[in-house]
């Protein structure tokens, strides 16, 4: 029953401090957000209502698309349609190559991440410049996001201040004063501001109606990226559209509450054409999404609107944080989008959830990722990822109560097993769960034996 998933977070709790700090980091973004949730008392009206959008859009999805393209190309924004990962690379590589661009900076965006989209420019002689400050310190770093709104939360200042000592970008050995760290951060990015050609940014909701690229920061980053630069291109995965303002005020309410527990992000910029003198793309990617769509069981996974909320309450994500996945994004919903992007691939994942469902109770979109992941594990056994010790004692579990005889046979003789000696319990292949746990002791008599006796001790 070991998967990737349960033998990185074996050696990732070993390190105590940092999973401690880990846990209580995203315990109190989980605990912000519920203050800002009983803060407004039609918040779980808003959750039905943003559901309910999101369900309309996505089965209206078509529709949309062909509003908001027209939208934008009747303002001279140039949109691509781009249908898998590799697709998009090309398309924003052909873009930076025709405009002759050999540095642009880039706002947070995890469909890049999505893509590989950094590596395959700079492999090209591009050179990417991340500018969210979390993003910056983990491309120094060499380090993938772990959370994909506080995507550098687990590091500590010790190690930022390491990292940027050893790059020139500090020149105060051992200061470690998040402040003067950020200042340092600041400052070196303002001439890659400056040079770039070309500003990149994600898209967290598109406006079909008025043709809207909505990017929500905390730090201004994306308005620099797309204020200094001549040209700016947006990468959008199809399922960010809302239908008109109406519907984007509600997600507006809902996003950085949950996320982060503030009423509003820093920066909400809208971008609907390119200023005099530039000019502006939007690459539109489906990479697996209409395919998405067509399940029945998770379509509805796309309603996602990345706030984050599902890794800061789920007990499994916060011990064994965010680089036991496998798939780029982690906790719940990372589980759910990964076994749509790729169910034979990323299927390790769904071990990782204790099915509490606190994600289902916190996502302000009613994804349920808890209860999707509960249906991709009924699935497994469908191609061929079902574990073979847990498929063949669930067939023994199924024999043995489909035969009362048998069960209650079985019953009768449970105590012999009192006599196993504890160390012979304790193996990792032939009883996981019996790592860290005690071995139980069987009662010399069963309930139903019991229940039995006192029923005609009444009579």
């Amino acid at each position: 029953m070991s998967t990737i998933h349960s033998e990185r977070a074996h050696e990732i709790l070993k390190q105590r401090d940092k999973v401690d700090h880990h846990d209580a980091t995203f315990w109190q973004l989980r605990q912000g957000r519920d203050k800002m949730a009983k803060g407004l008392p039609e918040w779980e009206s808003l959750r039905d209502h943003a559901s309910a959008i999101k369900r309309h859009t996505l089965t209206h999805l078509a529709d949309y698309l062909e509003q908001f393209s027209s939208q934008l190309e009747s303002r001279g924004v140039i949109v691509h349609w781009a249908k898998d990962a590799n697709e998009l690379n090309e398309m924003v590589y052909g873009i930076l190559e025709s405009h002759k661009v050999t540095k642009m900076v880039k706002s947070k965006s995890m469909l890049t991440e999505e893509c590989g989209l950094n590596a395959y420019l700079e492999q090209r002689g591009i050179d990417v410049v991340e500018t969210d400050l979390g993003e910056r310190i983990l491309q120094l770093m060499h380090r993938a996001p772990a959370h994909i709104v506080v995507p550098a939360m687990h590091i500590t200042k010790e190690e930022v201040a390491e990292t940027f000592e050893a790059k020139g970008i500090s020149k105060d050995k051992g200061n470690t004063d998040p402040t003067y760290l950020t200042y340092c951060a600041r400052k070196s990015l303002r001439h890659e501001f400056m040079e770039a050609g070309a500003g990149l940014t994600g898209c967290n909701f598109g406006v079909a109606k008025t043709g809207d690229i909505v990017v929500c920061t905390n730090e201004g980053n994306a308005d620099m990226t797309t204020s200094m630069p001549k040209l700016h291109i947006v990468t959008m995965g199809i399922e960010k559209l809302v239908p008109d303002y109406e519907s984007l005020a509600v997600f507006q309410r809902l996003l950085c509450r949950s996320a982060t527990g503030q009423p509003t992000t820093g920066f909400t910029s809208h971008f609907r054409q390119a200023r005099p003198g530039a000019e502006m793309h939007v690459v539109l990617l489906d990479n697996w999404r209409s395919d998405a769509l067509a399940n029945p069981e998770h379509w509805e996974t796309l309603k996602c609107i990345r706030c984050g909320a599902c890794m800061n309450t789920c007990p499994v994500y916060r011990r064994s944080t965010g680089a036991s996945y496998t798939y780029f994004i982690p906790g719940p919903i990372g589980v759910d989008l990964g076994m749509l992007a790729n169910a034979r691939q990323y299927s390790d994942n769904v071990s990782a959830c204790s099915l509490c469902l606190s994600c289902d109770n916190v996502c302000p979109a009613e994804v349920k990722p808890g209860s999707q992941i509960y249906l991709w594990r009924q699935s497994l056994d469908g191609i061929g990822k079902a574990d073979h010790l847990k498929k063949f004692m669930s067939e023994g579990m199924e024999l043995l109560f489909d035969h009362p005889t048998l069960y209650t046979d079985a019953l009768k003789l449970s105590p012999l097993a009192n006599f196993v000696p504890e160390m012979l319990t304790h193996y990792s292949h032939l009883n996981p769960w019996g790592l860290g746990h005690a071995k139980p002791k069987f009662a010399n008599q069963s309930f139903h034996s019991w229940w039995k006796e006192q029923q005609k001790k009444k009579k």
